[in-house]
């Protein structure tokens, strides 16, 4: 397979309002560089209401548009169908909101537009909190994680309950192509990005979105803390087209958690009890995955093979 090279076009620009090392900014670049000019963005309020649009300015050299940050899926399906009424069926019409817009005050709706099998990708980042509005827990921070509403002092061991599956989810209404980017990995990003592009139907992204203030680590780490998500298997990467699910970067041997959960502050009252739970949940998960790929994946079509004596098949005219 030949090397893909990222687009150099930028349809981000430089000046925008986002923290030094943002990893829903990274996933905004690299989703745009994927998508290219014929792209409009539909946004709830979250940290990108914020980094994007400050009235009167805007970061993005494509269509944007600010819902209700419970209204996502209900905003791009209206725009698609604006869209098609206007003759413009090549647009893209996104969607970009954050896991509280998504795995909580916006499920409803993002229901609702994958089960009207909208033609439109929904993009979830997820940087596991309600950053914007100051670090409280939402259904997609992880077990255990101090936020400002799941504290650690005393008996508090910060959240109490399980990340929620956002994926298992999204999968159960059968969406045409579902995929978990990383801005870690800018080609297999991309990749999927102009994948999907070329698909018609309700698409679906999970994106790995570090944030360097709410999960209390060095906005120089962004790249390196990425990589070990996916490599300690906290955050693999893999697609899902039409039921079918393939693995997209594949580690011989999972990294130990501990480098992972050691790089925040969010984890740093974890025992070594509870440092051994996420890495069974993580090798768990990944097992679960190489059997969910092996279990759908497409068998090679079976030739029949003549009896011995037998006359050789005739070669077909396109042979």
């Amino acid at each position: 397979m030949a090397k893909l090279t990222i687009p150099r076009e930028e349809l981000m620009y430089s000046g925008h309002a986002a923290c030094p090392g943002c990893g829903p900014a990274l996933a905004m670049r690299f989703l745009l560089k994927g998508l290219g000019p014929r792209t409009v963005v539909s946004v709830p309020a979250s940290c990108w209401s914020v980094i994007a649009t400050p009235y009167p300015t805007t970061a993005l050299g494509v269509g944007m548009l600010d819902n209700a940050i419970e209204a996502t899926g209900a905003s791009i399906s209206g725009l698609r169908a604006a869209a098609d009424a206007l003759g413009l069926e090549d647009l893209n019409v996104v969607g970009f909101a954050g896991d509280g817009g998504t795995a909580d005050i916006g499920l409803q709706s993002l229901s609702g537009m994958l089960e009207r099998r909208t033609d439109a990708l929904y993009v979830m980042y997820d940087n596991e909190a309600y950053m914007n509005t100051g670090v409280q827990r939402s259904s997609a921070t992880p077990q255990g994680a101090w936020t400002t509403t799941t504290p650690v002092a005393g008996e508090a061991r910060g959240k109490l309950e399980p990340k929620k599956d956002i994926m298992a989810i999204v999968l159960a209404h059968h969406p045409v192509y579902a995929a978990t980017l990383n801005p870690s990995f800018p080609e297999d990003f991309v990749r999927k990005v102009e994948r999907a592009r070329g698909m018609r139907g309700p698409r679906f992204f999970h994106v790995y979105a570090a944030c360097p203030p709410g999960w209390r680590y060095d906005s120089d780490q962004t790249i390196e803390l990425g990589k070990l998500a996916t490599y300690t298997g906290i955050f693999p990467l893999y697609e899902v087209e039409n039921g079918q699910l393939r693995i997209t970067r594949r580690m011989g041997q999972l990294k130990p958690v501990e480098d992972y959960l050691a790089a925040q502050g969010r984890f740093r009252h974890f025992s070594p009890e509870e440092v051994r739970q996420v890495k069974e949940q993580a090798e768990a998960r990944w097992a679960d995955l190489l059997a969910r790929e092996k279990a759908t994946s497409t068998p090679a079509p079976v030739r029949e093979v003549p009896p011995a004596g037998a006359p050789a098949p005739r070669p077909s005219a396109t042979t």
